[in-house]
């Protein structure tokens, strides 16, 4: 099969469409041939050479895959050969084939072609276990997202209006934000020319934001927790503003708010399995019944892997930017 390899960390010209030997599934897993995989920042991360694999799992990278099931391993029931199926991966999905943990798979939602639903499960996995497993947003509660223009920011809008929440979003430029108003964003905010601080005090009449979903991390830490209400919770998910930063803990504890940091990729299979069941059961009836859709910017051969990565970097896109295969048509 051929992959995208990284054989010396760099720029998006460090992508190398190549011809590697197949991957075998072991026992638990499923061989899935991939139609559609979708581009996250860890991908960049991991080009650069800042951001590893988990140990035992796939070197190229691609956290999300579509595709069709191929093969079993030991083990495995409840799937069979030929079945369309997304998955959310350790790596790997950059490549013709993968083979995937059965626990990480999703059936394809009714109504969604196969290779858009590459866009989904890191999104909804990731949206769904900060937002609702941990931080629990609740119905009229205010969540703040920032970037809301994202491939997570567009799927977090949809889930918290779904669920009953006020959303407000920082994103930059009109153009972006009003995309997220088409979404479902009821406060909108341009982190180039406002105070997320300000704005939303205003906006909630002082009380701040219930929940926080955050991608920058240190930059953003203390004019998070200012902007949190009383019982506030800021999660965070991203460090595009660095790793380090000075946490007011008078001020936190005056807000009785919690900070929490998570990341999918490195979790225990048993972890991933359980959000990937509960994204199953809470989201995919959601998506089924077509209130909610993944966002899709634009797609490119999975070979021009590199132009995706310098289209990510540059900004200016909304939602996901998806790479397919030959497999697609």
């Amino acid at each position: 099969m051929h992959a995208i390899t990284i054989p010396e960390p760099g720029g998006p010209e460090a992508l190398v469409w190549a011809e590697v030997p197949d991957p075998v599934p072991g026992e638990g897993e499923v061989l899935v041939e991939v139609v559609a995989s979708a581009v996250n920042r860890a991908d960049l991360l991991q080009r650069q050479g800042f951001y590893d694999p988990p140990p035992g799992s796939s070197p190229y990278p691609g956290l999300e895959c579509a595709g069709r099931i191929t093969a079993l391993g030991p083990g495995v029931s409840g799937w069979a050969v030929g079945d369309e199926v997304c998955a959310l991966l350790a790596g790997g999905g950059y490549a013709e084939k993968v083979a995937v943990p059965a626990g990480q798979l999703l059936p394809v939602p009714e109504g969604l072609d196969l290779a858009t639903a590459a866009a989904l499960p890191e999104v909804t996995c990731t949206v769904w276990s900060n937002v609702f497993m941990i931080s629990h947003l609740r119905p009229g509660e205010t969540l703040l997202v920032h970037g809301g223009a994202s491939g997570i920011g567009t799927m977090a809008i949809q889930l918290a209006k779904a669920v009953g929440a006020r959303v407000a979003v920082t994103a930059g430029g009109s153009d972006r934000l009003a995309r997220c108003a088409e979404l479902g964003a009821d406060i909108l905010i341009d982190y180039r020319e406002q105070d997320f601080v300000e704005e939303i005090r205003k906006a909630t009449d002082g009380a701040g934001a219930d929940v926080i979903l955050d991608i920058v991390g240190a930059k953003y830490l203390d004019r998070n927790v200012k902007a949190l209400a009383v019982n506030g919770r800021l999660a965070v998910i991203g460090l595009q503003g660095g790793v380090k930063g000075e946490l007011n803990l008078g001020a936190l504890l005056s807000k009785r708010g919690a900070v929490t940091a998570t990341s999918l990729r490195a979790r225990p299979q048993a972890e991933k399995a359980a959000i990937v069941a509960a994204v199953r059961e809470h989201v995919w009836p959601l998506i089924a019944g077509g209130g909610i859709r993944p966002v899709v910017d634009r797609t490119l051969p999975m070979a021009e892997a590199a132009e995706a990565h310098r289209a990510l970097e540059a900004g200016g896109h909304v939602g996901k930017l998806l790479l397919l295969t030959s497999a697609t048509t």
